[in-house]
């Protein structure tokens, strides 16, 4: 199962230590990425939306020219056929071991999924039930 967002698409982000208020995360599982490579769509690009995920009832799985992974269906326009998309999003995931340490960036509760920072700078998304709040920050 592949989330996303388009990192792109957040101007004026600060980098991994330069906002203290920056949430502090840690894995308390690991979190293996598909091998499917993974997809940015953006506003305007027509798809094929197919099925719905049954442990992340949120996303439906697209087919794009570049590609394919699952997408919160929230971010498509579904009327028609193929669908549209409504919201830039890049499925990138992070791979994290249990105990690493993260930086969260954006909290996705409506599909279980956070994009988060490592230590080394990398981003993408892990899902919520992976994570929890460093104690004491």
């Amino acid at each position: 199962m592949i989330a996303g967002r388009l990192p792109a698409a957040q101007p004026g982000r600060a980098p991994a230590g330069e906002n203290d208020s920056m949430t502090r995360l840690r894995a308390t599982a690991a979190h293996p990425i598909p091998q499917r490579p993974p997809i940015r769509i953006t506003p305007g690009q027509q798809v094929q939306a197919g099925q719905r995920d049954t442990d992340w009832p949120a996303f439906v799985f697209i087919t794009t020219e570049d590609g394919a992974g699952w997408v919160p269906e929230r971010h498509l326009d579904t009327s028609s056929d193929p669908a549209v998309v409504i919201t830039a999003y890049d499925t990138t995931e992070l791979a994290t071991t249990s105990g690493e340490e993260l930086t969260l960036i954006e909290q996705d509760d409506p599909s279980g999924w956070a994009w988060v920072r490592n230590a080394v700078g990398r981003e993408g998304w892990v899902p919520l039930r992976t994570i929890e709040p460093v104690p004491g920050q």
